[in-house]
């Protein structure tokens, strides 16, 4: 990984202040949490959303995440999401580290996780867009996906998706067909919204968003999408 220029944590703060007030613009202050997107930087991001009051690290890629709590040693600063793709050999490294799982989208998955970390708090990933290049379940199988994790004994929380490429307001109907889906299920919990469509996002009722570039700038090698 290309190294990222250091962080201003006078400007992250800055930012963190201004993410909240588009996030309460939209209607979600006291609803929607601020999950700080740290991938592609260093501790130093973690630390600055954590002194700026957000209030979880979301995290993608397993080895990176490996070096970071090495170097962080004991001492996470905030709640940390795992909010990208998983594979399974990596959840040993990654469970006991865990505190919520955005992105299970495999019975195989929910199975290794319940395995190392039993009653987990997950999410069920959702494919609202049918892009072949983002994860996500077909929203024709969460109903069978979360009934099968509770079975696990794992403690499914919510529904996460990334909303299709494009203009901000493409993502509302899958947003708005994901919040009915899991007001039907019982469920608690919806992620979607990152920094182009969180207000989108906040409308249709999310309860977490996850925002990187709004906070930290660009970083210094190109995923898709951008949180």
């Amino acid at each position: 990984m290309e190294q990222a220029a250091a962080i201003d944590a006078r400007a992250t703060a800055a930012n963190v202040t201004a993410v909240r007030e588009r996030i309460a613009r939209a209607g979600g202050e006291g609803r929607t949490r601020l999950v700080a997107v740290t991938k592609g930087f260093g501790i130093d991001a973690m630390l600055a959303a954590a002194a700026a009051g957000a209030d979880a690290i979301g995290e993608s890629y397993a080895q990176e995440l490996a070096h970071k709590l090495a170097e962080l040693g004991a001492v996470l600063p905030l709640p940390l999401h795992f909010i990208g793709r998983i594979q399974r050999n990596k959840v040993r490294t990654l469970a006991p580290h865990v505190a919520l799982w955005h992105s299970v989208d495999r019975v195989e998955i929910g199975a290794e996780i319940a395995r190392l970390a039993p009653g987990a708090c997950v999410l069920v990933q959702v494919n609202i867009s049918d892009e072949p290049q983002k994860g996500g379940c077909a929203p024709s199988e969460v109903e069978a996906l979360v009934a099968t994790l509770q079975r696990q004994g794992l403690d499914v929380q919510g529904l996460m998706a990334v909303g299709p490429s494009g203009a901000p307001q493409l993502a509302r109907p899958g947003f708005e067909m994901l919040a009915a889906r899991k007001r039907d299920l019982g469920l608690v919990e919806l992620s979607i919204g990152m920094s182009d469509d969180l207000e989108v996002a906040v409308e249709c009722g999310a309860t977490m968003v996850r925002v990187g570039r709004s906070l930290f700038g660009a970083r210094p090698f190109r995923s898709t999408p951008t949180p």
